[in-house]
């Protein structure tokens, strides 16, 4: 990477980013596609978001991401919030244009793109979504839409009622599951695809956040955590078509990185710098 006076900075606006993957990932773009660009991470605290969305213009930055706990909270502080971005309630990509910030969320996009690249259709199918967080309403917008039916568990019954609630201004096709029904053969029965939007999983003694005895072959099982789960590994074992939310992480990079160069960058290249980071 050649840094010099031209180059043009984007960057992460989170609290914690040192685990970030994203500048392995669009720093890779960057170089292959010979824009002087450079992508680096801002650990940012609550109290001072404010200071650091002022700070994108004030510094003349070409852009920024932003991850948790900033996603919702950084909305009130731009110019402009895409329509996607209004639904879904958070922001994960911010554009600069002279100073002038739009919001857009990518996360939605991002993993419809990596269903389409599995091979995995929506259209028609009964989905169950378990957590009914920030990345449930980003994959719930386009989830709605095309599915015939999206339930939705979380052990938080309150928040899953409320983006039950949300989702239905789009389709009217959510529904809630409760306690007791996210236990039951029935429900397994007529699910085509399960989504885990919860972070169980990320540490080996998680418990799994649905009844491995209630998947069967048929089923496709999706998690959205970057790599191979307990969930997804009993799955697979049972037969089942399985997806990790390696391709959502890819892909929102992908369509941020387009928005802010209007270029659609190599996304090989990208997957290849995840992948050397022991994805």
């Amino acid at each position: 990477m050649n840094i010099s006076g031209k180059t043009k900075v984007v960057g992460l606006l989170g609290r914690p980013v040192e685990h970030s993957l994203s500048p392995a990932m669009h720093n890779a773009a960057f170089g292959h596609l010979n824009l002087d660009y450079c992508y680096v991470t801002f650990p940012v605290r609550p109290d001072l978001l404010s200071d650091a969305v002022k700070g994108i213009r004030g510094l003349g930055l070409g852009g920024a991401n932003v991850t948790v706990p900033h996603k919702e909270n950084v909305m009130p502080f731009l110019d402009e919030i895409s329509e996607e971005a209004a639904f879904i309630g958070a922001v994960n990509t911010i554009k600069s244009d002279n100073g002038r910030l739009t919001g857009f969320n990518t996360d939605g996009r991002g993993f419809m793109q990596s269903l389409s690249e599995a091979g995995i259709a929506v259209k028609d199918k009964n989905i169950l979504i378990v957590g009914a967080g920030g990345a449930s309403r980003a994959i719930g917008y386009y989830l709605c839409k095309e599915a015939s039916s999206v339930r939705l568990f979380d052990v938080d019954s309150n928040k899953a009622g409320l983006l039950k609630e949300h989702l239905n201004k789009l389709k009217g096709n959510a529904t809630l599951i409760n306690a007791d029904s996210i236990k039951s053969k029935e429900l397994f029965s007529d699910m085509d695809i399960i989504i885990n939007a919860t972070p169980l999983g990320l540490k080996p003694d998680d418990p799994m956040s649905v009844d491995i005895s209630l998947i069967e072959g048929r089923h496709i099982v999706c998690d959205l955590i970057y790599k191979e789960t307990p969930l997804l590994r009993e799955a697979a074992k049972k037969g089942c078509k399985t997806m990790d939310g390696l391709g959502m992480l890819l892909w929102q990079g992908v369509f941020a990185f387009e928005i802010w160069t209007g270029i659609m960058p190599p996304a090989e290249i990208m997957r290849e710098a995840l992948l050397r980071r022991g994805l």
